[in-house]
């Protein structure tokens, strides 16, 4: 659909496509920063604690996830002899699907059965590193006992940041791991420090040069973004914090999409391929349909996930939930491989 309507507005479909994706740049530094908040109150961490919250993590990811895939696939497969998109996937087969499971198909090579996929598997790949790197420190303080375990632990997200900022995201062909986006992520979890040090000009500063010689050995939109998100974070005034005086169901609308959004962001793929399938059978060339076809697909997400958010993450995120959903998932798959035929 964008492609017809780029006939007709070019510049607006240009920098949509071009600038768009600088929003997954708030979502890594937002992430980070809200994943310091999470842990700010734990203490000692061994690998007794951190499994735990590493499971609770993939639950919280892959439920929605799966069931959101279970969707997608069938519907490429339903599609697919009518219309030749470029985006769809090819149809899966167990192994891919297998690997999907476990957030594992882009590290193995295999491709995506989804659009933004991607973003679940870096976003559990982050949390790890943020857990592992956390186990690493305590373990070093713990032979070298005049060290303090925080202060160790924060100096080492801050190499870990800066190293990703001007070595790791300059190389794309790490752009699979966890390691490419921690620039972002990393910068995230020091607006939190910062902005609960005893000094907060002095992280603020440290933020602030991070951002500029990370601009300095390569200028990007991506770096430029992330590092004025997270200088907000550290920065802004308490009083930003506080709900605004606005109508209530304003209020309640905003906090609804908030919590729905997970759901919102993997179910968004499937919607797109039905309204763009109704579009083009219908209104091939018109920009007028395609553009109110593109406004359809963003509100046919927000109700999609809105009913997924009711059916997985409002229900406990378990392991009994976890395996319903991978059943669900490879009943599709195979669905999915006899539509094929």
């Amino acid at each position: 659909m964008s492609d017809v309507v780029f006939q007709e507005w070019p510049r607006l479909i240009n920098e949509l496509y071009d600038h768009g994706r600088l929003a997954v740049q708030v979502f890594l530094v937002c992430s980070g920063f809200l994943t310091a908040v999470s842990l700010q109150k734990k203490h000692n961490l061994d690998w007794r604690q951190a499994w735990p919250m590493v499971g609770q993590r993939y639950l919280r990811l892959a439920i929605p996830y799966l069931a959101a895939l279970s969707v997608t696939v069938v519907v490429t497969e339903w599609i697919r002899p009518e219309f030749d998109f470029a985006s769809l996937s090819a149809t899966p087969d167990v192994w891919q699907a297998l690997a999907h499971v476990f957030l594992m198909e882009h590290l193995l090579g295999m491709e995506s059965l989804s659009a933004g996929v991607w973003y679940v598997a870096i976003d559990l790949q982050l949390y790890l590193i943020v857990l592992f790197s956390w186990l690493l420190v305590n373990r070093f303080v713990a032979q070298h006992t005049s060290l303090r375990a925080n202060r160790v632990l924060w100096q080492a997200w801050l190499v870990l940041t800066m190293l990703s900022l001007i070595r790791w995201s300059l190389n794309d062909d790490l752009d699979m791991y966890g390691l490419y986006y921690f620039g972002a992520y990393g910068l995230g979890l020091l607006a939190f420090r910062a902005r609960k040090s005893r000094i907060p000009l002095k992280g603020w500063l440290i933020l602030t040069l991070m951002g500029l010689l990370a601009l300095w050995v390569d200028p990007r939109w991506r770096v430029t973004t992330a590092w004025g998100v997270a200088l907000l974070l550290a920065a802004a005034p308490e009083r930003w914090s506080t709900l605004p005086a606005v109508p209530h169901v304003w209020r309640k609308a905003v906090q609804y999409l908030s919590r729905i959004s997970y759901s919102v962001f993997v179910i968004h793929y499937a919607v797109s391929l039905l309204v763009s399938a109704l579009v083009t059978a219908f209104w091939p060339e018109s920009v007028l349909a395609n553009g109110l076809g593109m406004l359809a697909a963003l509100l046919g997400a927000i109700f999609a996930g809105a009913a997924l958010y009711r059916i997985t993450e409002k229900n406990p995120q378990d392991w009994r939930h976890w395996g319903l959903f991978v059943g669900v998932f490879m009943v599709s798959v195979a669905l999915a491989m006899k539509m094929s035929g």
